[in-house]
């Protein structure tokens, strides 16, 4: 048959398997029949030629595990290379002239011994392969030399090598396996963790899986777990669906993309989640399974791995033994069962604080037991609330509390123990500013407040000097816990729960209620930091006075560093920091002297302008007292207000001053106020590639105007070029004499960056409005998700529809905006409520459009 007939009926027959809706509901299967097609064709394709060597399949096709577009790996194994590089070339050109695209390695005898010391992803893949055609004594021969080169000494250090690379793929890829936006190959919980475990096995064990069975070679392994008792049978059932789960993600993750991709992104979870029969509205419940199956992958990996070290490990000897109680002993750093007792959630406490305090790890056994005992309790919804002592103890731990509640949590303890967390492990955040499900997110932010113990910022030093630091644990543990309820409002609810759940730990009335207050307001600190005027009398005030004490302003700065930390790894920004940092010290020294706002503002005032000389001089004073905001003289040195006086006073129409920060170019423009000025100042910054992540307002009483952008380049998020300085200035310019076309201009970036928009901002997302009224101003937020120039747009309809711009703060969160105006209308007055209504449509409308482009 000619290669393109060949091809042709290639595609065909891929086709049916592709398109096989029933086939597909199973993923063992389906990987079985792609496999095996694809090596009928080989066999059909290089049958008919001699061949001096061994070919065959390698990887996920030798295991027969292909998913739909991933590289289809063949070996050919010789005893020596030289002299058939003519045969080789000749069944590459066969394949891929059949349309099935190969990758190829070539390989000799010597290959083995070479490659087992230096390399050991090559060295994976001799003993990760299966036979398909050739000379098969080249290659019994091959895997026997394989298996005799695995001396004790090779054998202790690839194991110690892979438990190593297992390590760095975490670090590379998440080691979380609730990794909201996951690799489903190589992040913790993936594909990689249960083929790696195989690898170890095959290693230990010196044999190969690579069994003809119409069957993957998981199915096989998780045969062997079962037959030879290294799992429990209804532990390797667990293990059997939770890989399932993820196979069946990965195949269709290629399906839907149409090509290899492994990058499990929210659009694709949300394509997946419906074809598998889920609606649009709780798609999401799928992806919690995901996150339950890999959890169950990546405390399998953990298990055998711990496992595998502990046999590679010299026995410790009995003399290093201690005696913890009757129950548990420490060995070798590794809490044990004393005797044989059956085990209830008290006695399991007990053991994770034992592990706590001593800083050790779980003996194998132990841990098994644990896993396979909180089961039976789920199963039988079994709660013993009366074991809440060893609780309280851990939360006490001088260290290790966020090592503890992390691996109480991947091993179900958590949920178990406190069924009102259950329903938030897997729960899938609302939002790509997250990066983690909520559970996982509660246990970061605790972790990351424990290690302010080692440092010395204000932060640390607040952390170390707490007295009770369990009381700000259970803060964490519950800030998000009426999220799966209700995102809404969860602050609210979240405040209930936590009164119900310590009081049925027996915490007192007064530790409840601080609790309570830091569950209630642990989005406050955020909100008025990153949306408000910290300049502004009335939002310090309004602050201010829900604190009761300064402690509890204390805690409650400490809660919100640990939320936001723990996040994402971008979120905890130094913008962010100084933000937070500046209201903490305001409301703190409001709290601790009695002042008022507007008394502290005055201080500050009078504290910036004592301590230097500069500020004195009258041109300066009258400049200052002009423009009427501390956050001026916050934000500019001296030196830069006199660069700002020296241009006013030269009548300069337009000036722009640029300069470089840690994370941001910072761009200052001051002119003359007019007609949609921030508008055409966002328009020339959006035209000129530039992502504005925030934007202060500063107005003098004579109507100049001082306009402070941090921006970033759109396409690299780093510092803008010095080189396109001019160009910038240039636009910007043009656009306040209005001689710029800036929707014309704006179009041409769309069309230019339309691709990596898409790319950057994949989030749909809802848009609202929100009103907040305010002693002088009408205040509006604007949520949205983010696309590039959408303040030019924003700021264009507030001023198409009547409204003055006073101040503006810009919050960009990963893909979504706050943007927060302080408003008045044209007579300079506050918006009347009778036009929120219209406000709110107009902008809505303006943000969905944009959108949709």
């Amino acid at each position: 048959m000619e290669p393109l007939e060949l091809k042709k009926f290639f595609y065909e027959d891929r086709n049916k398997i592709f398109t096989n809706t029933e086939l597909i509901k199973n993923p063992y299967q389906f990987c079985v029949q792609w496999s095996i097609l694809v090596e009928e064709y080989i066999l059909k394709i290089l049958g008919g030629m001699k061949l001096t060597c061994a070919v065959a399949s390698v990887g996920s096709f030798s295991r027969r595990e292909l998913a739909p577009y991933s590289d289809i790996d063949l070996m050919f194994i010789f005893e020596k290379v030289k002299g058939n590089d003519d045969l080789i070339k000749e069944c590459i050109t066969k394949l891929w002239d059949a349309g099935i695209e190969v990758s190829h390695t070539v390989r000799e005898f010597d290959d083995i011994e070479k490659f087992i010391k230096n390399d050991l992803e090559t060295f994976t893949q001799f003993f990760d392969t299966r036979f398909l055609l050739g000379n098969e004594k080249i290659y019994n021969q091959w895997n026997k030399k394989i298996l005799s080169s695995l001396n004790p000494t090779n054998k202790k250090r690839l194991l110690e090598e892979y438990i190593a690379d297992i390590k760095k793929r975490y670090q590379k890829y998440g080691d979380s396996a609730k990794v909201l936006e996951p690799n489903v190959k190589y992040t913790a919980g993936g594909l990689r963790d249960v083929q790696v475990i195989q690898w170890m096995y095959c290693l230990k064990n010196e044999t190969l899986l690579n069994v003809q069975d119409e069957v993957t070679q998981s199915e096989t392994f998780f045969n062997l777990l079962r037959k030879n008792k290294l799992l429990i049978p209804r532990a390797v059932t667990r293990l059997y669906e939770s890989f399932k789960i993820i196979l069946n993600t990965r195949n269709l993750l290629h399906l839907l993309s149409e090509h290899k991709n492994d990058r499990l992104e929210f659009f694709m979870q949300e394509k997946i989640a419906i074809t598998l029969g889920y609606t649009s509205e709780n798609w999401q419940s799928y992806m919690r399974k995901y996150f339950e199956a890999t959890n169950v992958v990546k405390r399998f990996c953990r298990t055998m791995r711990k496992r595998i070290e502990e046999e590679i490990t010299p026995p410790v000897s009995d003399y290093l033994t201690i005696q913890l109680d009757d129950d548990f002993v420490i060995r070798d750093g590794n809490v044990s069962l004393a005797r044989e007792i059956n085990l209830d959630m008290s006695t399991i406490l007990r053991a994770f604080y034992y592990r706590g305090l001593h800083s050790a790890r779980f003996e194998e056994n132990l841990r098994t037991q644990i896993i396979e005992k909180v089961f039976d309790l789920e199963e039988n919804q079994i709660y013993d609330h009366k074991s809440s002592v060893f609780f309280r103890e851990i939360l006490k731990l001088p260290r290790n509390v966020g090592t503890i509640l992390t691996l109480m949590n991947e091993l179900g303890v958590l949920g178990a123990f406190l069924p009102e967390f259950k329903e938030m492990i897997g729960f899938f955040q609302p939002g790509v500013y997250h990066c983690y499900t909520a559970d996982e997110h509660t246990i970061i932010a605790i972790s990351n407040v424990e290690k302010l113990s080692e440092e010395t910022s204000l932060l640390g030093k607040l952390f170390q000097g707490l007295k009770n630091r369990d009381l700000l644990y259970l803060a964490l543990l519950f800030h998000d816990i009426a999220k799966p309820i209700s995102v809404s409002g969860h602050e609210i609810i979240g405040a209930e729960i936590a009164n119900t759940i310590m009081s049925r730990l027996g915490y007192s009335r007064e530790e409840i209620e601080m609790v309570q207050f830091l569950v209630r307001y642990h989005l406050t600190i955020e909100q008025v930091a990153f949306r408000r005027n910290l300049n502004d009398p009335s939002t310090l005030d309004n602050f201010a006075q829900i604190f009761p004490t300064s402690e509890h302003l204390d805690l409650l700065y400490l809660v919100t560093y640990a939320d936001l930390s723990a996040v994402s790894p971008v979120v905890w920004t130094q913008w962010k920091s100084d933000l937070l940092n500046e209201l903490y010290h305001k409301t703190k020294t409001m709290l601790d002297e009695r002042i008022t706002a507007q008394e502290l503002l005055s201080q500050n005032l009078q504290e910036i302008l004592k301590n230097s000389v500069a500020y004195w001089e009258e041109n300066v004073k009258e400049h200052i007292d002009s423009i009427d905001d501390i956050g001026y003289l916050q934000n500019f040195t001296a030196e830069e207000i006199n660069q700002h006086i020296e241009e006013i006073e030269k009548g300069s129409n337009v000036a722009v001053f640029f300069k470089e920060n840690e994370s941001f170019t910072n761009i200052t423009i001051i002119t003359r106020d007019s007609d949609a000025l921030l508008s055409k100042l966002c328009g020339a910054l959006a035209i000129n590639d530039l992502n504005i992540h925030d934007a202060k307002i500063y107005t003098r009483k004579d109507g100049i105007v001082i306009d402070n952008f941090n921006v970033t380049d759109f396409r690299t998020s780093s510092l803008v070029e010095k080189e396109r300085y001019d160009k910038i200035k240039n636009d910007i310019e043009l656009a306040i004499n209005n001689e710029l076309q800036i929707i014309k201009e704006f179009n041409n970036i769309k069309s230019k960056w339309w691709r990596i928009e898409n790319k950057l901002f994949k989030r749909k997302g809802k848009v609202k409005i929100v009103f907040e009224k305010h002693d002088l101003y009408t205040i509006i937020d604007v949520y949205s998700p983010d696309r590039l120039g959408l303040l030019y747009h924003i700021t264009k309809k507030l001023n198409e529809l009547g409204l003055s711009i006073y101040f503006a703060k810009i919050s960009t969160k990963a893909d979504d905006i706050i943007d927060a105006f302080y408003i008045l209308n044209k007579k300079k007055k506050k918006i009347s409520s009778n036009q929120y209504e219209l406000i709110s449509h107009e902008l809505t409308q303006t943000i969905e459009e944009l959108l949709k482009v």
